[in-house]
């Protein structure tokens, strides 16, 4: 297990096939959950399951988050682990507390995934009748919250070398989301023994914003979701672990539109990015590189274009720039609708959008193979084939 690049072949991946929490979004939560609007659940699972049969179809193992979740629930410390963090919210008082966490100790491992997952709404337990909060608040209400961005798999883990980050989401929507990740990698047999950096209490680091440019070179944006905080400690952990000898800290625009330096930005090919053209002459980026050993300090370089920084630290003589769009209103639909945020499933091989006609056909005149998938529904929360996969194994570059 493990990944050097974000281009070596593809062996395993988590997905997260699109489930109950969906169909918890409604026009009056969407917004706070993070969605865009509220996808069509049946034609959003169509799509997912389609877009794993074509990793498949090319030899990737796919994992799904919910299945791990559920086995490693089976273990009596995750699931108190589990319970103890969804029960954490200040809005519930003490009786309700008392009450739901029988409720969960009782549930199956399976239901047990389904209720941290699609959370607990107030009508389903209005049976409970000893609390205020029941009694005041609407049916409607969450008492335990959905996660919808489970499908973003990307952001709550991320493979570098041999270790896997557990990284520590911003926005409050998700914040329990890396923490059950956390609990897959410490309770699944499959990850036994695992050596882990990072973690869901530290500063805010999301998996969107890191790029495994090459072996011993990782970027970091910093903007929306992950903060300059949170940089400085993920750097910090990647050198103490002799993971990266670089550093490119990238500073992006704090707007939904470029919430993660991948939704500007994602490589296909050892050599070649594909790249929004709206800010590839703005982008820049600041090599930070460990100081002396003992010293605790970081040296950070001054501002140089992402591009030019990224050539130099990969020791490489130019990082190529695909453009995403024939014109800058092109450009901008389509980043909108995650064409640059595309999957690489070998060098040269990568799974795009198929909506995104403008920058595929680029991809494809630049050399590279692109496998299409309909993302109609599933980019309602905006995210495309990168976000919503966690590359668990990816063969080394040669």
């Amino acid at each position: 297990m493990g990944a050097t690049s974000e281009v070596g072949r593809l062996r395993t991946v988590m997905l997260h096939r699109p489930g109950p929490e969906l169909q918890r979004l409604t026009p009056r939560n969407n917004d706070r959950l993070l969605f865009d609007g509220i996808p069509w659940v049946a034609r959003a699972q169509e799509e997912h399951d389609a877009f794993a049969e074509a990793l498949r179809d090319r030899d990737v193992e796919v994992l799904y988050l919910t299945e791990l979740l559920t086995e490693a629930l089976a273990a009596p410390e995750a699931r108190e682990t589990a319970i103890d963090t969804a029960l954490s919210d200040l809005d519930l008082d003490e009786s309700l507390r008392s009450f739901l966490r029988g409720h969960l100790h009782d549930a199956t491992p399976e239901e047990l995934t389904t209720h941290l997952t699609a959370g607990i709404r107030n009508d389903e337990v209005r049976r409970f009748t000893g609390s205020l909060v029941t009694t005041l608040l609407p049916d409607d209400a969450f008492l335990v919250d959905p996660l919808p961005n489970l499908l973003f798999t990307r952001d709550s883990s991320v493979w570098v070398g041999d270790r896997v980050a557990i990284t520590s989401l911003a926005m409050p929507a998700r914040k329990r989301e890396t923490q059950l990740t956390e609990l897959i990698y410490s309770h699944h047999p499959r990850f036994a023994d695992q050596q882990r950096i990072h973690g869901h209490h530290f500063e805010y680091v999301e998996g969107g914003d890191v790029l495994l440019l090459a072996p011993g070179v990782v970027a970091v944006g910093v903007g929306e979701r992950t903060t300059p905080a949170g940089a400085d400690r993920f750097a910090r952990h990647l050198f103490a672990s002799g993971l990266a000898s670089t550093v490119l800290v990238v500073p992006i625009a704090q707007e939904r539109a470029t919430m993660h330096l991948d939704t500007v930005c994602t490589m296909v090919d050892v050599d070649k990015v594909v790249m929004y053209p709206n800010v590839a002459h703005t982008l820049a980026a600041y090599a930070v590189t460990p100081g002396d050993p003992g010293s605790g300090e970081l040296v950070v370089a001054p501002p140089e274009p992402f591009l030019v920084a990224a050539a130099k630290a990969m020791q490489i003589d130019t990082l190529h720039q695909i453009d995403t769009g024939l014109d800058p209103v092109t450009a901008e639909r389509e980043q909108w609708d995650d064409g640059n945020n595309t999957l690489a499933l070998a060098p040269r091989l990568a799974v795009a959008y198929e909506r995104n006609d403008g920058t595929n056909a680029r991809l494809e005149e630049a050399g590279i193979e692109v496998v299409r998938i309909a993302g109609s529904e599933l980019g309602s929360g905006r995210g495309g084939p990168r976000c919503m996969s966690c590359p668990i194994a990816r063969d080394p570059l040669p």
